[in-house]
């Protein structure tokens, strides 16, 4: 049998035990379940049962929360628990939401499921659980309103919008019984991220074996502030434009749940690994935004309209009006079918449900880039990682610009997918280490910045993942291609500077002086955990340093180089950062040296640009004594960094130690036309005659 073959009969079998497991009523009522917890937890403080009519001091004076969205996604939930609890050994079933706003939905499933501990105690349902649940939404100290980690289960921040069904991708790389189901709004699949992941998947042919990725766009007809454009298409141009991208969609409204559990099945019959080289089959629901919901209220439409965005009736609590249709719409779920009176789900309810093992909360674990064996290269660091296995480089088409050596026989190793896409890079690799392997995204200097968002997205799920104790691979990236180096157009080494200004404490900017520190710092960075590494390195061979100070520049973040340095207290302290700045600065010191044989010099080189930062932003800051031991008060210093100056003035700026005027600091600077890479240098201040002349007007108390 071939894995295609093998693959469809897995999740098909699957989808056969549940249906002869699992009846349909139990489906529907799930259904019903988590659209009346969802609408629940946005209107009610009280009475949360309702075993009781409904009255005004069950009902919330401030709304919150989202509505729209809920629905689908409940409908998609409730066909997909059959499938989590009825899934074959050693198979793996994961759901991403896309939509960001489904935290209701989210946060109801956690709960029915068992997975939700609001007590913090070893029962998952009581009274006074669901309570809680309901009556204390949003929750903005606790689980908060939306999709974030913080609800068991969730792999994905929506809030990234776009990314999902690529990370769901990158998710699927390497794990061949794995199946992802990534939720994705069609407001995103307005995003250049989702558009181009349809098409994406055609890279990923040849690179492995894989699992597969059933992607359910929820064509609800609306955007958050109008009708999105997917669902204006006519359903023919909509199928035609889907089975060009490649991909067989199975359309049903969602309506009747039984009609919905077959379309499902048969989805789930035709599937394929991502990388089979055929059409793929996807889900379109095409449930209303809303549904289930109010209708319309004193003459004026809610559904189909921007008002189901959030919360359809706005004030139940002083609109006689909508209190009624809110009484009404509640009680069409007939909550008591569905919930006991000891807050759980009912045996009609359970039946569809899967059962969660009791959580437990791992040791966090944090590696650094402090220890690392020697490592000639980048490309020796990435072929060493890689084959051990659990590991892919994802590059948007520039390997070979990047002068990165990979191939092996002329070929390049199934563990490289290289496109022309930044964003998908980082979602694939995203993905692919939130499901927990190492990657790393390999790119130009100038066009990394394009993943800024993406990057600072990931950043705040990691930082609420952190308070589970949850220990993930490093996030990583090599930053190569220098501007320095390089056409006007492709100079920008703007992502670190971002990166920086999150204040993030597990960010860390490398900047080494040469090739074998690259690779050494490299080797570190795809074994460490929790941690954002961003590698900066020159793809061109410069001058090759002497390493003695490698081992301290890893274990501290800087060091003194002795065979630049003076003895004693020095008249300059000179500092680089990065390779470039460490070439010119090592001319221009040596040419002091030369000149002027009375002049005292401390040189350092920065190899993690956070250590220049407070200890009480960046974990790697220097504690205030190491920092003025090595930038003696009184003595002026120079700094050279192959990236922004204005970076290295933050991070000095977040200390109040270190008499930042004493502080001068060369950088990149936009030259405004083109320029050679000389012409550059010395336009920056870069080229070391130019650091020459300003190391000596600073010592003697002018300005270069």
């Amino acid at each position: 049998m071939t894995r295609l073959a093998a693959l469809s009969k897995l999740w098909g079998e699957t989808a056969d035990r549940a249906q002869a497991a699992v009846p349909d009523s139990a489906v529907e009522a799930l259904w019903r379940a988590l659209n009346y917890l969802s609408a629940g937890q946005l209107y009610l403080a009280a009475n949360v049962r309702l075993d009781h009519p409904l009255q005004l001091a069950h009902v919330k004076q401030q709304p919150r929360g989202h509505w729209g969205v809920c629905p689908p996604v409940n409908a998609m939930l409730a066909q997909l628990a059959p499938l989590v609890a009825n899934r074959l050994p050693g198979t793996d079933l994961v759901v991403l939401h896309g939509a960001g706003h489904a935290g209701p939905s989210a946060l109801a499933y956690a709960y029915l499921s068992g997975a939700l501990r609001i007590d913090g105690s070893a029962r998952a349902w009581s009274w006074r659980a669901l309570t809680r649940l309901v009556t204390e939404f949003p929750n903005p100290e606790t689980f908060g309103s939306e999709i974030t980690p913080l609800i068991p289960g969730v792999r994905y921040t929506g809030g990234q919008l776009g990314p999902a069904l690529a990370v769901a991708q990158g998710m699927a790389l390497d794990a061949p019984t794995r199946l992802v189901v990534p939720l994705i709004g069609d407001g995103e699949c307005e995003t250049g991220a989702t558009a181009a992941a349809w098409l994406a998947r055609r890279a990923l042919v040849g690179t492995g074996e894989h699992g597969a990725v059933l992607p359910v766009v929820l064509l609800n007809g609306l955007r958050m502030g109008g009708p999105s454009l997917l669902a204006g298409m006519h359903p023919s141009d909509l199928e035609a434009y889907l089975v060009g991208l490649g991909y067989q969609p199975f359309i049903s409204d969602g309506s009747d749940p039984a009609a919905l559990r077959q379309t499902t099945r048969a989805a789930l019959h035709s599937l394929q690994p991502l990388d089979a080289d055929g059409t793929q089959p996807m889900i379109v629901l095409t449930m209303p935004k809303g549904a289930t919901g109010p209708t319309s209220i004193g003459g004026r439409m809610i559904m189909g309209t921007p008002r189901v965005h959030k919360t359809p009736l706005s004030d139940p609590y002083r609109d006689s009006e909508e209190f009624a249709e809110l009484k009404s719409w509640l009680g069409s779920y007939r909550p008591l079918e569905l919930f006991t009176s000891a807050g759980a789900p009912t045996t009609l309810v359970c039946q569809a449900l899967p059962t969660h093992p009791e959580p437990s909360a791992a040791a966090a674990s944090s590696p650094s880039v402090r220890r690392a064996t020697r490592t000639a290269d980048v490309s020796a660091a990435i072929r060493g990682r890689a084959a051990g296995g659990g590991f892919r480089l994802f590059s948007p088409d520039e390997l070979t610009s990047n002068r990165l050596i990979l191939a092996q026989d002329g070929l390049t190793p199934p563990w490289v997918v290289e496109i022309l896409n930044e964003e998908l890079c980082h979602a694939w690799s995203q993905g692919y280490t939130e499901s927990g392997r190492d990657a790393l995204l390999a790119t130009y200097e100038a066009f990394a910045p394009i993943n800024i968002s993406l990057l600072a997205q990931q950043l705040k799920h990691r930082r609420l993942q952190r308070a589970l104790r949850t220990p993930m691979p490093s996030i990583n990236y090599l930053v190569t291609s220098l501007g320095w180096r390089n056409t006007y157009t492709h100079q920008y080494p703007g992502l670190t500077g971002a990166l920086l200004d999150m204040s993030d404490p597990t960010v860390h900017i490398y900047c080494p002086a040469d090739r074998v520190r690259a690779g050494t710092t490299l080797a570190g960075m795809l074994r460490s955990q929790n941690q954002t590494n961003v590698l900066v390195a020159d793809k061109h061979s410069g001058i090759e340093h002497p390493t003695s100070t490698i081992n301290a520049e890893l274990a501290n973040g800087l060091a003194v180089w002795p065979h630049l340095s003076h003895a004693g207290r020095p008249h300059i302290i000179l500092a680089s950062a990065g390779d470039i700045a460490a070439e010119q600065l090592s001319v221009a010191v040596k040419s002091l040296r030369r000149t002027h044989q009375q002049l005292r010099v401390r040189y350092l080189h920065v190899h993690d640009l956070t250590v220049l930062g407070s200890p009480v932003v960046r974990s790697a800051g220097l504690d205030r004594a190491t920092f003025t031991g090595l930038f003696s008060p009184g003595v002026p210093v120079l700094i050279a960094t192959t990236g922004l100056a204005s970076s290295i003035y933050a991070l000095l700026g977040e200390r109040t130690d270190s008499n930042n005027d004493r502080f001068n600091v060369v950088g990149y600077r936009d030259p405004g036309r083109l320029m050679s890479t000389a012409a550059l240098l010395r336009h920056t201040g870069m080229a070391a005659e130019d650091l020459t002349r300003h190391a000596l007007a600073l010592v003697k108390g002018g300005h270069p």
